[in-house]
């Protein structure tokens, strides 16, 4: 029962029993007046407690129901943000631009970095005066103009693409996809073929201007092929199946020279082993090369090299046209640094395979040692020596980074009736980074020839001297 019944019942038991009292007992005017002025107070107090629990009842539906109306207006509205949040796509990862000499544009686990590289190149070559060649005297040429990018692609994808302007053609360079997963990398295209050390560092981080002899003289290039390589703690293991330059596979080149007649394949391979004993850097490798000509068996080859500087394209070391129907070759590779100091040097040799006759087999190698003077250090990975950062660019009011070589550069072109030349090089190299990807190199070269291609007053056994510089830029 509620408290408003109790009270009104009690109020008309009250009143019910004030007629019986009156008739019980006989009461005066004054007693009477002043009961039924308390019973009239009694009743009004009755009806402002009535109207009191009445508006306390009402508002409590009131805010009852505003309450579950506003829950309900909640509910309704939350539900299709709700839906439209799950709907709704995830938003992309956002972009970002970083600088490596070039922008590199980054997201997620994908990216794009321009590339391009300068070098130009000039020198002097000083022969003795019976030597009748237009090569000697001072050249110049842009060695090098280059530009491309490369980046990755997402879910472990890569690629690089990259065209050179070079002896006034425009040739693919390192033009491949790649995919890495753990220590696997996988790479599809026109790339290096694992052939020496020397030949894997990039030119713009050599320690002299050009590479060593034996390089250019055995044909060493970029092919088409399929590589893999696993690189785990010290060890990393390269092999694949190359064609030919994708040049020399052009119908343009079309004959036993190349084009679609082309049909020479190799199988390379190279092992490295990298241990780190303290703060000294080792590098012991081996590598091995498998070429069967095929068609290109059909026209001589030559084996031949320049007097170190590119620019004179004149050959002082050359064979007689050897038909050949394939080539071996092998080479060792030994390096290490430590701090501003590293060493390297390479032994490499190759048989020319005739059908009939013995097999000769060249020989070049060379060993150099390096300091950097400002006290940095070249670096190392994957099987290559990097290049040198300056701790104290210009661009931050230092003087960058010096670094000098010495290198003895051998090469000999003679063996089993065959009279290619043979030189024993002497190089000094002196190079400047004033801040990265900027650099200035200036070497000096003697070289004495034995068995030279060219003759000097009829002479084939004599020495000339080179001095080289190089300005180059690579992003």
């Amino acid at each position: 029962m509620t408290f408003r019944s109790r009270l009104a019942r009690g109020t008309a038991l009250a009143l019910a029993i004030l007629p019986a009292s009156t008739m019980a007992q006989t009461i005066d005017a004054a007693e009477a007046a002043a009961m039924r002025a308390q019973i009239a107070a009694l009743k009004a107090q009755v009806d402002r407690l009535e109207v009191r629990l009445n508006g306390e009842a009402g508002r409590a539906t009131s805010t009852a129901t505003a309450a579950a109306s506003a829950a309900s207006a909640a509910s309704a509205a939350t539900t299709p943000v709700a839906v439209a949040a799950a709907s709704a796509p995830k938003a992309e990862q956002p972009s970002s631009i970083g600088w490596k000499g070039g922008p590199v544009f980054t997201r997620g686990d994908a990216s794009f970095h321009v590339k391009g590289r300068i070098q130009y190149d000039a020198g002097l070559l000083m022969t003795p005066a019976g030597v009748d060649d237009r090569a000697k005297g001072y050249s110049n040429e842009l060695r090098r103009l280059r530009l491309g990018g490369e980046g990755r692609l997402g879910g472990g994808f890569g690629y690089k693409l990259e065209l050179e302007l070079s002896d006034n053609s425009v040739e693919l360079v390192d033009t491949f996809i790649t995919y890495e997963k753990g220590p696997w990398l996988v790479t599809l295209g026109n790339h290096n073929s694992f052939q020496s050390l020397d030949e894997l560092i990039s030119d713009t981080g050599g320690a002299v201007m050009e590479r060593a002899a034996f390089t250019d003289a055995f044909g060493f290039e970029r092919r088409l092929g399929l590589s893999a390589q696993y690189r785990s703690g010290i060890l990393l293991a390269q092999a694949g199946v190359f064609s030919d330059s994708a040049d020399s596979l052009t119908n343009a080149s079309d004959g036993a020279n190349g084009g679609d007649e082309n049909n020479s394949y190799s199988l390379d391979g190279r092992i490295v082993i990298a241990p780190k004993l303290g703060k000294t850097q080792l590098h012991f490798a081996a590598s091995g090369h498998w070429r069967d000509l095929q068609r290109l068996g059909e026209a001589p080859q030559r084996y031949r090299q320049r007097a170190y500087l590119h620019s004179a394209n004149s050959r002082f070391l050359s064979t007689p046209p050897i038909l050949a129907e394939g080539e071996t070759s092998y080479g060792l590779e030994f390096a290490g640094e430590r701090g501003p100091l590293w060493w390297a040097g390479e032994a490499h040799w190759l048989r020319a395979a005739r059908p009939g006759l013995s097999d000769p087999t060249f020989f070049g190698g060379y060993g150099e040692v390096g300091y950097v003077l400002t006290g940095e250090s070249r670096g190392y990975k994957n099987g290559i020596f990097g290049v040198v950062k300056p701790d104290s660019p210009m661009s931050a009011g230092g003087w960058g980074a010096l670094q000098a070589t010495l290198r003895y550069d051998y090469l000999s072109l003679n063996d089993k009736g065959i009279v290619g030349g043979t030189q024993n090089g002497v190089i000094a190299a002196l190079v400047w980074t004033p801040i990265e990807y900027v650099r200035f190199n200036l070497n000096y070269a003697h070289l004495a020839y034995t068995d030279a291609a060219i003759t000097a007053g009829g002479r084939r056994d004599y020495s000339v001297d080179i001095l080289g510089w190089r300005a180059e830029l690579d992003f």
